[in-house]
């Protein structure tokens, strides 16, 4: 016999589906009326789908940016061109 899903069952579905779908950690707190990031961090949830979208974008990213730059960085590192763009 299946088990019954509770109440908490249900919130703690809602909240994880909003994060997959892209709430931000404030989003989640502010969603399930908690104040401490620990609580809110329950919802976050890593699947092998969502690392494979990560690692696309990050790939996407890297090639547009090496597609846009001309092999010069004038010294910079990725990690300063990171925070200025």
């Amino acid at each position: 016999m299946p088990r019954r899903r509770s109440f908490y069952d249900l919130r703690h579905t809602g909240h994880t589906l909003a994060t997959q779908s892209g709430a931000t950690l404030k989003d989640a707190m502010v969603r399930a009326g908690q104040s401490s990031e620990r609580a809110a961090l329950i919802y976050q949830h890593s699947t092998l789908e969502r690392q494979k979208e990560i690692a696309a974008a990050l790939d996407a990213r890297v090639r547009a940016d090496r597609n846009s730059s001309d092999g010069h960085d004038g010294g910079s590192s990725g990690t300063q061109r990171a925070r200025e763009g």
